[in-house]
């Protein structure tokens, strides 16, 4: 089956501030009806990067069979990451960057390498706030998230 998950994540007063990811997932079945899932929720202490790494989480979380997925993201951080085959070069130095410093949000990226495991993922770059409709969603999903209530502690942060 073929899935389009995308996403977005926000975050107010990056680093210190609350912050929401907002994800949309698209298929079709087997009749051809096209269905849709959304999925949010906010944090009291987090980081934009975070945000936008739970959103794909989330949406490749969601997924209960091995799927073909095209994951749509405006954050160069996410797309970035496999398309430049940093997480590569990461992986090999044990989750250290160049000049020998630790990968920053190592417990969300090893939380998404396993969320891909049974699934083909393709990571594709959108400009965000640029009238895409499903990344505009993605936003406001993410947004409203970070500003609503019962926000949820981000452990690694608080």
């Amino acid at each position: 089956m073929h899935v389009d998950i995308y996403t977005d994540g926000s975050a107010r007063g990056n680093p210190d501030g609350p912050g929401g990811y907002g994800t949309v997932i698209h298929f079709q079945d087997s009749q051809g009806n096209l269905h849709k899932r959304e999925y949010s929720g906010g944090y009291k202490k987090t980081t934009n990067n975070r945000m936008e790494l739970m959103a794909a989480i989330v949406g490749l979380e969601a997924l209960t069979k091995s799927c073909t997925v095209d994951l749509y993201s405006d954050s160069k951080y996410l797309v970035d990451a496999f398309n430049q085959r940093w997480i590569d070069g990461w992986l090999k130095k044990g989750w250290k960057r160049s000049g020998n410093e630790p990968v920053k949000n190592v417990d969300l990226w090893k939380r998404l390498l396993k969320a891909m495991e049974p699934h083909v993922v393709r990571y594709i770059w959108v400009k965000g706030h640029d009238g895409h409709p499903e990344n505009e969603r993605c936003d406001f999903l993410a947004t409203s998230a970070a500003d609503g209530d019962n926000l949820l502690d981000d452990e690694v942060l608080c």
